[in-house]
């Protein structure tokens, strides 16, 4: 199917209250642009580099999402425009986007990172210390943390990666408030898994794009 069909699939299995962020890492511009004349206008990618080339690139009008992990080095130069940054998993790296958002006249929208998978190779705060690490943002003006976000085990097993998303849920429903409203959990193998457990956004790219580069 084209690229096109692939994403009418996606979004026609979302509720209204899922955001979609179409995973464009390593996808060609001519790609990227066929989702995005399909009406697709968020996506997320994985490396600074190719998220400011990009960003350069492409029409203006699309919402850039960092959904990797970001060194601290990197977060100046996506400072100046990126929507929303996905990975955020340390006050180190909280301290920097809040000193490059205010050099650059912003508030940037951040979601904490969970570590909720068995593999140690998976980056985030631990559950116990995501409420600390939410009260330590506010005294940083220039950042607004916006939700969590978590990665599943990646695995067969569909019971671990069911209750690795109630466990990311339940931390969820205890930190809520009116500016924490983003559950980010989902991506191209169990987005389905991850809404029925409440998610309100997911990473999908090889359902939509099938093939990288």
């Amino acid at each position: 199917m084209s690229i096109a069909n692939n994403l009418n699939v996606v979004l026609s299995s979302l509720t209204k209250e899922v955001t979609l962020v179409a995973v464009s890492k390593t996808i060609l511009n001519s790609s990227l642009l066929e989702a995005y004349h399909a009406g697709q206008k968020v996506f997320g990618e994985n490396k600074v580099q190719e998220l400011v080339q990009k960003a350069k690139d492409l029409p203006k009008d699309i919402i850039w999402h960092m959904i990797g992990h970001l060194q601290t080095n990197k977060v100046k130069l996506i400072a100046p425009f990126v929507s929303l940054i996905h990975g955020v998993d340390s006050i180190k790296l909280l301290k920097e986007i809040n000193k490059r958002a205010e050099q650059n006249n912003r508030v940037i929208d951040c979601l904490l990172q969970v570590h909720i998978a068995t593999e140690k190779t998976k980056f985030g705060f631990d559950i116990t210390e995501v409420e600390q690490a939410i009260t330590i943002a506010k005294e940083f003006p220039n950042i607004k943390i916006v939700g969590l976000m978590g990665m599943a085990t990646f695995t067969d097993n569909k019971q671990q990666v069911i209750q690795e998303f109630n466990s990311l849920k339940i931390l969820f429903e205890t930190v809520k408030n009116k500016d924490i409203t983003i559950l980010s959990m989902g991506m191209s193998a169990d987005y389905q898994l991850a809404i029925d457990k409440g998610s309100t956004m997911v990473r999908v790219g090889s359902a939509i794009f099938e093939h990288r580069n």
